[in-house]
C-alpha cells in the first residue's frame, strides 16, 4: 500500500538513502547494512531538530528551576564522538566480516617497496582514526556554530535595549532558524553519506 503524508515522506527518504547513497558504494551488500544507515540518519536528524526547540526554557517556565533538559545533543562533542566511534567500529567490523581478518589487514599494507611499507601501514592506520575525528568534529562544529550565532543575535536585544535592534535581531533569528532546519537535515545527510563511503571502502577493498 502506498503511504500518504508524513509516512510517504519517510518512505521516500529511506528509498533515496538506500538507492542513491548506499547502493553506489555497498552494491550487493546494501540491504545488509542499510538498517544501521537508516537508523543513524534518523537518529542524528531527530537530535538536530529537537535542538531547535528550547526545551530547557520551557521546563524552566513551568518549574521555575534550572535543568539540563534541552539543547542540541549534537552540539556536544561527546555525543558526536560516540556516534563517530560507533560508525568506526561498524566499518572495521564490516571489512573484517566481508573480507576476513587477514585480507582486511593486508588492505593497510598495499603492494609497495618493503622499505616504505611500515610508513605506509602507519599512515593507513592513522587515516582510519582521522575518519572518526572528521565525523565527530564536522557534526559538532556545524551544530554548535549555528546555535551560538542565534544566541548572539538574541543577546543584542538585551545589550542595546533598542526597538530597531530588537526588530532586526528577531528578523535575523527567524531567518537563521529556517536555515538551521536546513542545516539539521544537511548535517545528518553528510554524516550518513561519509559513514557509508567508509563502510564501502572497508567492504570493497578493491575500490
Amino acid at each position: 500500500m502506498v503511504k500518504k503524508g508524513f509516512g510517504n515522506a519517510i518512505e521516500a527518504t529511506c528509498v533515496y538513502i538506500r538507492e542513491e547513497v548506499a547502493r553506489p558504494f555497498l552494491k550487493e551488500q546494501t540491504d545488509k547494512y542499510i538498517p544501521f544507515i537508516w537508523s543513524m540518519f534518523f537518529f542524528i536528524l531527530t537530535l538536530n531538530l529537537l535542538g531547535m526547540v528550547p526545551l530547557d526554557r520551557i521546563f524552566w517556565a513551568f518549574t521555575g528551576k534550572e535543568n539540563h533538559f534541552g539543547g542540541t545533543a549534537t552540539a556536544n562533542v561527546w555525543v558526536t564522538g560516540a556516534l563517530a566511534v560507533l560508525a568506526f567500529l561498524l566499518f572495521h567490523c564490516a571489512g573484517i566480516y566481508e573480507n576476513g581478518f587477514g585480507n582486511y589487514i593486508k588492505h593497510f599494507a598495499p603492494k609497495v617497496p618493503v622499505l616504505i611499507l611500515p610508513f605506509i601501514f602507519f599512515m593507513e592506520v592513522v587515516s582510519s582514526f582521522v575518519r572518526v575525528f572528521s565525523l565527530a568534529i564536522r557534526l559538532f562544529a556545524n551544530m554548535l556554530a549555528g546555535h551560538v550565532l542565534l544566541g548572539t543575535l538574541l543577546a543584542f536585544i538585551i545589550i542595546y535595549k533598542n526597538s530597531m535592534v530588537a526588530t532586526a535581531s528577531i528578523t535575523f533569528v527567524v531567518l537563521m532558524s529556517l536555515m538551521e532546519i536546513f542545516v539539521a537535515f544537511l548535517q545528518a545527510y553528510i554524516f550518513t553519506f561519509l559513514m557509508t563511503i567508509f563502510i564501502g571502502f572497508s567492504v570493497h577493498q578493491d575500490h
